[in-house]
């Protein structure tokens, strides 16, 4: 029997998986492939239909969509203002190792975060200490980062995404190398939109497509 989560959201994840079929062995998919999709800050702090200054609107639904129209299950919400992000990310810490105990294979799980919530989902990582959990970062690394936040430790099949343009989100090959914990996989995209920081606003395949390979296992990305 084929899962279908599509309209749960993460906040309700712990019921559904207690009231739910998903509980239920027998019609449990293991072979199925998650994403846990954080969003960035404006989401965080604005009604979907308000578009930011510069980069516009920001297609949340848009980019859940994508991911559910190649068969992901897609966990998501729109985060409260002022998210506590290190505490959140111990909130997603839980919900994976809960898909982890039902025998779903650690590399069919994927973290997906953009800006603020690509800063959530590193603390994801160093958290979870899982070697083989996908994680796909976007636009949210900054070398001043090593020294701010040196808590954060990569762990995991990583990859990073980031545009040329963007003064928010640059290389984190600095980050790979201070990292303590077993990364197996780490890959890096330099886009060259031209869209600054609003490049991670658009539902664009430019990262939406091969953060779609990263889910599937293709750690060469062809």
């Amino acid at each position: 029997m084929k899962l279908s989560l599509n309209l749960f959201s993460i906040v309700f994840f712990f019921l559904f998986l207690s009231f739910s079929g998903f509980s239920q062995e027998k019609n449990f998919n293991k072979d199925q492939r998650y994403i846990f999709f954080l969003h960035n800050a404006f989401v965080e702090e604005n009604p979907l239909n308000v578009e930011h200054p510069e980069y516009g609107r920001a297609e949340y639904n848009e980019i859940l969509d994508s991911y559910r129209k190649d068969n992901f299950i897609v966990f998501s919400e729109i985060r409260s203002k002022n998210t506590n992000g290190a505490k959140y990310a111990k909130k997603i810490e839980k919900q994976i190792k809960a898909l982890l105990k039902k025998d779903v294979s650690p590399n069919h799980i994927t973290v997906i975060g953009t800006s603020r919530g690509g800063y959530i989902a590193q603390y994801v990582s160093t958290y979870l200490k899982n070697p083989e959990v996908n994680f796909v970062f976007i636009g949210c690394y900054r070398d001043s980062d090593i020294e701010n936040i040196p808590e954060i430790n990569f762990c995991g099949n990583i990859l990073t995404i980031y545009e040329k343009s963007d003064i928010y989100g640059v290389s984190a090959i600095k980050r790979k190398e201070t990292s303590k914990l077993k990364i197996n996989h780490f890959k890096e995209i330099e886009l060259n939109t031209n869209l600054k920081h609003g490049f991670l606003y658009k539902a664009s395949d430019d990262w939406i497509a091969p953060s779609k390979k990263w889910a599937n296992g293709n750690y060469d990305l062809k």
